[in-house]
């Protein structure tokens, strides 16, 4: 499985640009800056666009899935598009029955909870995938030189959707699943790993120059059971695209204490939220890691002058790593203030 001669990551191989640089290790003169969720509803585009479409047929149309991704990028001038989609796109492609329910998220009715449940569900035929290649190459072909980010969600946030039916902030009944019954537990995982690896690969393979993992439930897991049930599965997802050979980023909410174990996955950058300072993210996962992070999002909200010391610590801390990526420490909430992004942006491409 390789690259094609006119994939971004070949082209920009000799000259690649600040973002990418980055996750490899080599710190530009300036930090790179892209946020999570830049795509979507604190953009009044967005907002129009989206009128009268539902969330999944959105992600599932690659005229406005590109439209949606491309949006930021124009707007706010990032170093990074991030592909426009949900966690649970691989999950619907496959056959199960899931919805987007306004103000809750992601909800299945009959949830995945015993070996048959498991057994049941339905393989991912690549054939699926066809209009998540076609939005990611749309999008490349109007990003130019800046770098798109493909997008999954890692094992364990789709398992426990899965299992609980909908969000939940601490998966009891998942994680009763994986002490209770681990031949189940295992299964279900090596399923959700396998569409998960499908869906970061198509878009890699269709234009994505990097990919991120994102683990949105793993901060409500211990270290232990983090390691010995979640992280193998983690890099079986992973396994699926490291032929390709781009940079992949790991990010989970509440993961602080994870952090070390996040990137023995087998990853290139490590996202860290607000809750912990760069400086001490790096020295628990070492000198060998890009970090990225991690702006409080709360802060967005705050005057100028206060946003803008906070920009000044973050960007100081991540001078202990090997090189940094900025971001928020999770997505952009819907109300932010758009302006704000973008002079975060400029004071940041002006702050070398």
């Amino acid at each position: 499985m390789t690259l094609h001669d006119s994939h971004p990551s070949v082209v920009q191989r000799n000259d690649p640009p600040a973002l990418i640089r980055a996750l490899r290790g080599d710190r530009p003169a300036t930090t790179p800056v892209w946020f999570m969720r830049q795509a979507g509803r604190s953009l009044p585009e967005y907002r129009e666009l989206r009128v009268g479409t539902d969330m999944l047929d959105a992600c599932l149309n690659p005229e406005l899935a590109s439209e949606i991704t491309l949006q930021p990028v124009r707007r706010h001038g990032v170093d990074a598009g991030i592909f426009f989609s949900d966690i649970v796109i691989p999950v619907r492609l496959s056959g199960v029955d899931v919805r987007i329910v306004a103000g809750r998220g992601p909800v299945l009715d009959d949830p995945v909870r015993t070996a048959a449940d498991v057994a049941a569900l339905p393989p991912l035929d690549p054939a699926a995938l066809a209009p998540i290649r076609e939005a990611v190459a749309l999008t490349v072909a109007q990003l130019g030189a800046t770098p798109l980010i493909g997008f999954a969600g890692a094992p364990y946030t789709l398992a426990s959707y899965l299992v609980e039916g909908g969000p939940s902030k601490e998966q009891l009944k998942t994680r009763a699943l994986m002490h209770s019954d681990p031949e189940t537990w295992t299964a279900l995982l090596t399923w959700c790993a396998g569409i998960t690896g499908a869906f970061l690969a198509a878009q890699i393979e269709a234009g994505a120059s990097a990919g991120q993992l994102f683990d949105s439930w793993a901060g409500s897991l211990s270290l232990a059971d983090y390691t010995a049930h979640v992280a193998p599965f983690s890099t079986l997802a992973l396994d699926a695209v490291r032929e390709l050979d781009v940079p992949l980023i790991h990010f989970g909410v509440g993961t602080g204490e994870l952090l070390a174990a996040m990137r023995d996955v087998g990853v290139d950058a490590v996202g860290v939220d607000w809750r912990l300072p760069l400086d001490e993210a790096v020295r628990r996962v070492g000198p060998d890691v890009t970090v990225q992070g991690n702006i409080d999002p709360a802060l967005l909200r705050a005057p100028w002058p206060v946003l803008e010391a906070h920009l000044v610590d973050v960007l100081r801390r991540g001078q202990a790593a090997r090189a940094h990526v900025l971001n928020l420490g999770h997505g952009v909430p819907p109300d932010t203030d758009p302006t704000v992004l973008t002079r975060i942006v400029e004071f940041v491409h002006a702050h070398a």
